[in-house]
């Protein structure tokens, strides 16, 4: 009996100690309200430093996973396969919104309050699309902020190092490296963890707990509700698509951690470590999780395809309009697929997507854009947890279908 909880403590210990950080910083935050912003700094300290790490982390696991695949063929059917999963549960998490809000329907006046809007980007279509996708100079693709250029640069490196045949050995073993390198460094970072979301939920608790119980609760216990079910129950439905119980256990054994560090951060790229860190845990192939958990955390959100849904039901009872036509319903599915691709991963990070939406369905920008970005603001925590979350479940089914993983 003392061996078994001695061995429980021991592989549960990070856990353990990141829940104790997370309920110490809640109580103070609930506690001491505002004056809890003293300790705040500790959370931004933690923060930073995994962004700090984020873009090296990227560079090296993309290049160097893409660099050792022995057939390209291999890499070919993973993106097939990923592109699938990604849109599967991308337009599954909206249809469970919708039905969330038919079931719940919202009749409410929001308030329309004065926010500082942030600068939206214009310019046409396409130079949009170039600089989603490419940077016009090295240095910028060392920002978080053109995350996506970062992925699209690490993989042209991985295939160029790829096809260099012998030549590019040595180039390839510094690949390794540094993949290897970034890994102990991100454990050394996660031991901080404890401290540092405690000190960002304390924060959190402080300043956003009392808007929850505003005119937006309705809403937000919708989305709430909705998000808690799809998190336990379809996450669960799709760890047994992976690969049956040993899949779901597999998975749930090894979730915790990354579920509370998104919920702490807010942001799918700081919680990128996390997941790849419990994707190596539950045994996903190196090529499938260093492609898959970075190139989804721009990419496919779950949470953000929800809170899309959420929002333009909210802006539709604003302004008296029927959200039931056929039509109304595809478009907003259509807009959650485009919101999800072009949302950064930074907290809060951009508000093409409410934009977007406002703009398609013809509602006046000046009193719709302020409730959608409260909104989105508010639902940030959980959004983000889906977000990030939907990463790792979703690697462990493209492994199961493109490689044939069995847990």
């Amino acid at each position: 009996m003392g061996t078994k909880k001695i061995n429980f403590i021991k592989n549960y210990s990070s856990i353990l100690l990141l829940l104790g950080g997370i309920i110490a910083g809640s109580i103070l935050g609930l506690v001491f309200g505002k004056d809890v912003e003293i300790i705040k700094p500790l959370g931004d300290i933690f923060l930073n430093l995994l962004f700090t790490a984020i873009i090296p982390l990227i560079f090296f696991t993309i290049t160097s996973s893409i660099a050792n695949l022995e057939k390209t063929e291999k890499l070919g059917r993973l993106f097939v396969v990923m592109i699938a999963v990604f849109l599967g549960t991308l337009l599954i998490s909206a249809i469970v919104m919708i039905i969330a809000v038919y079931l719940f329907p919202i009749h409410q006046n929001i308030i329309v309050s004065k926010v500082p809007l942030e600068n939206i980007a214009t310019g046409n279509v396409g130079d949009q699309i170039a600089q989603l996708l490419t940077t016009n100079d090295f240095y910028e693709l060392l920002s978080r902020k053109s995350m996506l250029a970062l992925i699209i640069f690490s993989f042209l490196i991985g295939f160029a190092t790829l096809q260099s045949g012998e030549k590019g050995n040595a180039f390839r073993s510094f690949l390794d490296s540094g993949n290897e390198v970034m890994k102990q460094l991100l454990n050394m970072i996660m031991k901080l963890a404890p401290i540092g979301l405690g000190a960002y939920f304390a924060y959190q608790v402080s300043f956003y707990g009392p808007q929850l119980f505003g005119v937006y609760a309705k809403p937000l216990g919708i989305y709430y509700g909705a998000c808690i079910f799809y998190f336990f129950v379809f996450f669960s439905l799709y760890s047994l698509i992976a690969g049956g119980k040993r899949a779901f256990v597999v998975f749930w054994s090894n979730n915790v951690t990354p579920a509370l560090t998104a919920i702490g951060t807010c942001s799918s790229i700081a919680t990128i470590p996390a997941n790849l860190l419990a994707a190596e845990k539950m045994k996903i192939p190196a090529h499938v999780r260093n492609v898959v958990i970075p190139l989804g955390a721009p990419l496919h959100k779950d949470g953000s395809s929800m809170s899309s849904i959420l929002k333009i039901t909210v802006l539709f009872t604003m302004f008296g309009k029927d959200f039931t036509e056929p039509s109304t319903i595809l478009l907003a599915l259509g807009i959650t697929v485009i919101v999800s691709i072009v949302e950064g991963g930074i907290p809060n990070g951009g508000y093409i997507g409410e934009v977007l939406a406002i703009t398609v369905y013809g509602l006046p920008m000046a009193e719709a854009l302020p409730v959608a970005m409260i909104l989105g603001t508010l639902v940030d925590p959980i959004a983000t947890l889906l977000n990030a979350n939907g990463d790792v479940i979703s690697s462990m089914m493209v492994s199961r279908f493109s490689e044939k993983t069995k847990w």
